[in-house]
């Protein structure tokens, strides 16, 4: 399934502003700043990359059910295994 891009801008953004936080999580490591603000960055990287592919399989699912065929027992597999992938 391909996903639309143009439903995709909000996942993009993410996408983007979490590559900026992880480019400042390594300045902080380049510069020997504290390991608690250091891991606090590193997890809002991870939160938002988790987020993104949450929202990325979501909107999956919701092509698949607004195109008329539904989902088979296959893509149902599919998602199901893209989205434990992210857990």
């Amino acid at each position: 399934m391909e996903l639309d891009p143009t439903e995709m801008t909000p996942v993009i953004n993410r996408i983007k502003r979490a590559r900026g936080q992880l480019d400042g999580v390594l300045r902080m490591l380049e510069e020997g700043r504290e390991c608690e603000d250091v891991v606090t960055q590193l997890a809002a990287v991870s939160k938002a990359l988790d987020r993104a592919g949450f929202a990325i399989v979501a909107t999956g699912l919701q092509q698949c059910l607004s195109s008329g065929d539904g989902l088979d027992g296959m893509d149902v597999k599919k998602m199901e295994k893209l989205f434990l992938s992210l857990a």
